[in-house]
């Protein structure tokens, strides 16, 4: 008798041990929210993979740490970027109430710094979007958006701890500042992006993975179809993005041999 309650306990303790794997996911839109607030982040890594035809070749990763406001509006970046055509970069940008400022460093802009120099600043409008920034391929989803998080809820299919779904461009732009913000926003709105989100036990966004095909924008794109693969890691720590040393930066360029070179206005 006596082994056989041992045996019942034990079994009973297993049980509980395994219940929270099955428990409910909270509502992630309330965690979310419970997370958002000036001074918090998350941590970012992502994989972006372009296929061309029958073949498939990664394009670019990126890790790096976004700081949002209590609103999850991106209000600061630090990201680095490897596998690049130019090779590897980084970017450091800040948005204020009007506007921004930006930095660059190594990449394709590494090549124009005046000899001293690591950062190009920059505070002209057209270069402020994050797409500018990051690059064409980068994730157009940000789940920091309670906004954005509610619209793919709404328009994706929940299995457990997964949501899988499509959009316009025209649908999330409407919700999201961050798309809003893209230089993709500018493109054919009725064309449609893919996801799935994975939410963690915790009702927060582990994963997002989206898929779109470039519309007839860039002649060489047009046809091809993206997908980038986020992970979000350390929701709501503290984040503290600073700016480049000044001494080690410039907001002048050496294009083609002509130095001074300023952005126009």
């Amino acid at each position: 008798m006596r082994r056989m309650i041992t045996t019942l306990v034990v079994c009973g303790a297993l049980l509980t041990g395994v219940a929270p794997a099955h428990a409910v996911i909270k509502d992630p839109v309330q965690a979310l929210k419970a997370v958002l607030a000036p001074g918090r982040g998350m941590h970012v890594t992502e994989t972006t993979t372009l296929m061309e035809g029958a073949a498939e070749r990664t394009e670019r990763r990126r890790e790096g740490t976004f700081a949002f406001d209590a609103e999850g509006r991106i209000t600061a970046l630090d990201v680095r970027t490897t596998g690049g055509e130019y090779g590897p970069e980084r970017a450091i940008g800040f948005n204020h109430d009007i506007g921004g400022t930006s930095y660059q460093s190594g990449g394709r802009i590494g090549k124009w710094l005046k000899k001293g120099k690591t950062w190009w600043k920059d505070s002209h409008q057209l270069h402020l979007w994050h797409t500018e920034l990051l690059g064409y391929d980068e994730q157009l989803i940000n789940p920091a958006e309670p906004a954005t998080l509610a619209a793919l809820l709404k328009h994706g299919q929940r299995d457990g701890d997964t949501v899988t779904g499509t959009l316009t461009f025209k649908e999330l732009v409407r919700v999201s500042r961050w798309a809003q913000h893209s230089t993709h926003g500018q493109w054919d709105q009725e064309a449609e992006l893919s996801y799935t989100v994975t939410l963690t036990p915790a009702g927060l966004v582990g994963r997002v993975r989206s898929t779109f095909t470039f519309p007839d924008v860039f002649e060489e794109l047009t046809g091809r179809t993206l997908y980038v693969d986020t992970r979000y890691h350390e929701w709501g720590e503290k984040v503290s993005i600073k700016a480049p040393d000044a001494r080690r930066t410039t907001t002048e360029l050496c294009i083609e041999g002509l130095c001074n070179w300023r952005l126009p206005g």
